[in-house]
């Protein structure tokens, strides 16, 4: 058993028993771990943290060969985004975006592209005034950088170059060529605005995509393509996406 050190943003906690919880982080150095933190519940001033979802973390831990739960010893606040904190809306948008990566990650897949966006995002969020446009960014450069991402730069069947009509096939997981559309009845049609935002989001930065102008009919035919994608292929509902449809039909 090694003693590693790691920052890692909390993606989820929860209860064992009554003097422990387990939380879930995503870490810089070695990708989404599972570690308990025994008796943080009845002598919290053991920790300098109350690993609250989505703060950023410094952890001591002691990492296990034979199980994917591993022992904290040390857990430091780096940030707790407050601002954050003082909005539903942002909050809810941070909510999904550590949600999204405790769904689509294995662990201890390391990718620090994936943690340095989530880290940025964060960031943004507490200052910009934007979180719809946020979480779309993250929703698209997050699913590319996993490897999970929808086929958007070719079809997705015979992958020849798209020039003209497409659409998209969301059991297929990608554009149909006018060739390949009679594989997927139930594929739908999609604006080529809505192709070449995600394809600008996925090859340019976070910061250099939050530039990007966005119609609201674009806008909302991505959300509801990503949305349907996700629910597809996780075959739910994020509890988070679900909060924020709600916020925003109360809007």
């Amino acid at each position: 058993m090694s003693i590693d050190k790691a920052q890692g943003i909390v993606l989820n906690k929860r209860d064992l028993r009554e003097t422990s919880i387990i939380a879930d982080f995503y870490t810089k150095e070695f990708g989404k771990i599972n570690g308990i933190l025994k008796g943080i519940r009845t002598e919290p001033e053991k920790f300098a943290s109350n690993l609250e979802p989505f703060s950023l973390n410094e952890i001591i831990f002691y990492r296990k060969t034979n199980s994917n739960l591993h022992l904290v010893s040390q857990a430091d606040k780096l940030d707790n985004f407050t601002r954050i904190r003082q909005s539903i809306e942002r909050t809810s948008t941070a909510g999904f975006m550590v949600e999204l990566i405790n769904s689509i990650m294995q662990p201890e897949d390391k990718n620090e592209e994936i943690f340095n966006l989530a880290l940025a995002s964060l960031k943004e969020l507490e200052t910009n005034y934007n979180p719809e446009k946020i979480a779309t960014i993250f929703k698209i450069k997050m699913l590319s950088l996993s490897g999970f991402k929808p086929h958007f730069d070719s079809c997705v069947c015979c992958m020849d170059k798209i020039m003209g009509q497409s659409k998209f096939s969301l059991s297929l997981g990608g554009l149909l060529c006018l060739r390949c559309m009679p594989k997927d009845p139930a594929s739908r049609a999609i604006f080529r605005g809505t192709i070449a935002t995600v394809l600008h989001i996925e090859r340019n930065s976070f910061t250099g995509s939050l530039s990007l102008g966005m119609n609201p009919q674009i806008k909302k035919e991505l959300d509801l393509i990503l949305n349907s994608f996700l629910n597809f292929h996780l075959g739910r509902e994020l509890k988070s996406q679900k909060l924020i449809n709600k916020l925003e039909v109360a809007v």
